[in-house]
Order: structure tokens, then C-alpha cells, then sequence
């Protein structure tokens, strides 16, 4: 199994290498050489992680799994909106991610607690939830770059490294909700599922992470009616969704931290 994983590892740090030396050294990014790379990874970081997750005994979504879990989503996704997204200057920060998320599942060892007997349903909630927090997640990356290129932009500074090397901030901005708007109708799905499949919310200490997640749903609600009816964008639309995402996070995986290694 190591050697899987020395694949997936290698797969994305060459992407993280190539995609940083192209765009330092102002060379065009070879397609079809990182999205061949990412797929091969991403498919050996599946398999790696698949019999971490789906045991014999249940499915097992400890904290390092959860991280591991989110950081293949996030490769997944970031390859799928690359097919029809000039984003691929983006995959400095993705494939990383990537690297990181894999190693954190293969090497990190948090209590064996498999999720047993649960419904379909509630399989669909944890999924979706998964989703949904993975797209939010490149969301809120894509808000930290908007703020960069923003903040270049208005002190008009001699080297512009996130203004002339990835895509145009309309461009950004425009994915930026593409995101949004994916990841609110994913999480609206799985918010309604856990309301009908989850039983007992104060018995399995989650309240505070249906709290958190109810908020981070609003303020990426309000988002989207206020870029549609009041055309917010730019820096506000980047601070309103780093701070939903963080909000996301607290109940998400702060939540798995609090049970697994403070209760």
C-alpha cells in the first residue's frame, strides 16, 4: 500500500512542481500532461483511502479519513471544472492540497469508530455533506486568490504574481459563484436529509455543527440573491466567503475533533 501512495504522492507534487515552474517562469501549462498526472493520482489516493473508510465493521469516517476524503473531492472537482474552465493555473494550490490531504489519511491514526447500521439516506446526507463541503472548500481558496489579485490590483504594485499569472478577476469572480452556487444547492440537499434521516441531533453531539452549517447556508444564500439582485461582487463577495466557509468548518471538522479527541 505504500507504494500506492508514493504514486499519488509523486502524481501531485510533479502537477505542483510543473504548474509553479510555468507559471514563475512564464510558460504555457501542459493540459493533458496534469490532468493525465491528476487522474492517475487521484485514483491511487482512492484507492488507498477506500478500505480506511468502508470496513468490514461499517464505514469509518475518523478525522484523518474525513480530511484525506475532502482533499480527493477537491482534486476531483478541481479536474472536472478544468474541462470547461481556464482554471488550470489553479492547480498550485489544488494539487498540494491534494498531497497533503493523502498524507494525513495514510499516516494519521485517530480511534476506530465505524458509523454501523445506518440508512441509505443518511449515507446520502454524509456524502453530499462531503461534496458540498469540497466545493465550498475551492470556493473559499478561490476567494483567498481574489483577495490577492484585488489587493495587487489597487496598490498597483511592480509585480503583479497573481494579476498576470492566473485568469482575469471577472473571470475569478465569475467561477467564484459557479462554485457557490453549486456547493449551496449540494449543501441545502444534504441539509434536508440530515433534518429527515438524522434522529437523535443532541444525543450524537452535532447540534453545534447543524448551527454552524445553518449560518455558513444562509450568509452563501444571501450571497448568491445579493450578486443577482445587487450585483455584490469583488472584495465583499471574497470576505462574505471566507468567513461562510469558516463558519463551515468550525461545525464540519471541528466537530469530528471535539468527539474524537476532547470528549
Amino acid at each position: 500500500m505504500f507504494i500506492v501512495y508514493l504514486l499519488a504522492a509523486i502524481c501531485y507534487a510533479t502537477i505542483s512542481i510543473h504548474l509553479y515552474w510555468a507559471l514563475v517562469r512564464k510558460k504555457s501549462i501542459a493540459k493533458t500532461f496534469t490532468l493525465s498526472l491528476l487522474s492517475i493520482g487521484a485514483m491511487a489516493h482512492a484507492s488507498i483511502l477506500y478500505p480506511h473508510i468502508v470496513t468490514s465493521y461499517g464505514l469509518n469516517f475518523n478525522l484523518f479519513n474525513t480530511v484525506s476524503l475532502i482533499s480527493l473531492f477537491f482534486i476531483i472537482f478541481y479536474g472536472l471544472f478544468c474541462l470547461y474552465r481556464p482554471i488550470l493555473s489553479l492547480g498550485v494550490l489544488a494539487a498540494p492540497t491534494a498531497l497533503i490531504g493523502v498524507s494525513v489519511g495514510y499516516f494519521g491514526i485517530a480511534p476506530y469508530h465505524p458509523l454501523v447500521g445506518i440508512s441509505r439516506g443518511l449515507e446520502a446526507h454524509i456524502l453530499l455533506s462531503f461534496a458540498a463541503y469540497c466545493v465550498l472548500l475551492m470556493a473559499a481558496v478561490q476567494a483567498v486568490i481574489m483577495r490577492f489579485q484585488i489587493r495587487e490590483l489597487k496598490r498597483k504594485t511592480a509585480h503583479r504574481f497573481w494579476v498576470n499569472k492566473l485568469p482575469p478577476l471577472q473571470s475569478m469572480e465569475g467561477l467564484l459563484f459557479d462554485m457557490i452556487l453549486v456547493g449551496f444547492v449540494l449543501l441545502s440537499l444534504a441539509l434536508g436529509l440530515g433534518f429527515v434521516y438524522v434522529k437523535d441531533i443532541i444525543g450524537q453531539h452535532i447540534a453545534h455543527k447543524m448551527v454552524f452549517s445553518i449560518i455558513s447556508w444562509l450568509i452563501f444564500g444571501g450571497m448568491i440573491i445579493g450578486h443577482w439582485r445587487a450585483g455584490w461582487r469583488g472584495r465583499r463577495a471574497a470576505d462574505l466567503t471566507i468567513f461562510a466557509f469558516v463558519l463551515l468548518a468550525l461545525g464540519f471538522v471541528g466537530s469530528k475533533f471535539v468527539l474524537e479527541f476532547l470528549l
